[in-house]
């Protein structure tokens, strides 16, 4: 163990060429200026104003990192990686729960770069956040939502197995649009052994940050 004060950031998910890493300090600056025009922020993070949007898209990034570890604890933790390629990060990938020991339900969300979508790579990191979820931490459960018209999010979602699971509406850029909900179920993930070929090091230390004090 390479950091025993927080013993996530030795974790590792590898699912073919890709390696899936916790998130730290020293990537936000390049995360932040190579965050996709077309990624959709929280719409209820702090705007400066006399700031360009470009900068104040990177503070959210920067914020929202500190506030994942920040804020951790075991009844609602925000798990931030970065998904490498080469060892270049080519997008991000999160795993959320909120009273996960009880309900056994995680959420997930994502981005990939522009010139690496197409090609399988947010199955890939999905799949490899979803084996660690199912597997070592012992969730019944996988929940995502995308607006209506977000064809990829919806079609890795649909390809890994996800099932319908309700309709709500939200307020997008000033408009009421479609947010569509979908679930995994556990037994339906095993079934399916998409987690074979994952390779997931350095959990065990972990768990006590979860909750998890024994293997499921």
């Amino acid at each position: 163990m390479t950091h025993p004060w927080w013993p996530l950031f030795d974790l590792r998910i590898s699912n073919g060429p890709l390696t899936l890493r916790a998130m730290t300090e020293a990537d936000l600056a390049g995360l932040a200026a190579s965050l996709p025009d077309d990624l959709e922020q929280d719409p209820a993070a702090t705007r400066y104003p006399g700031l360009p949007d470009r900068v104040n898209r990177g503070i959210i990034v920067h914020q929202g990192y500190w506030a994942a570890w920040g804020r951790w604890s075991i009844d609602s933790w925000n798990l931030p990686f970065v998904t490498l390629l080469d060892g270049e990060i080519i997008g991000t990938q999160t795993l959320e729960g909120d009273n996960f020991v009880q309900r056994r339900v995680v959420d997930t969300a994502s981005y990939l770069q522009p010139a690496v979508r197409g090609q399988g790579y947010g199955k890939a990191m999905r799949r490899a956040v979803l084996a660690l979820a199912f597997g070592e931490m012992g969730a019944e459960m996988a929940i995502t939502a995308a607006w209506h018209d977000n064809q990829a999010s919806l079609g890795v979602s649909r390809a890994l197995g996800y099932q319908p699971n309700g309709e709500s509406r939200h307020v997008s850029q000033d408009r009421v649009d479609r947010m569509v909900h979908l679930r995994l179920m556990r037994a339906d993930w095993l079934a399916s052994g998409q987690a074979a070929g994952i390779a997931i090091e350095g959990f065990d230390a972990c768990r006590p940050l979860f909750g998890l004090e024994q293997s499921p």
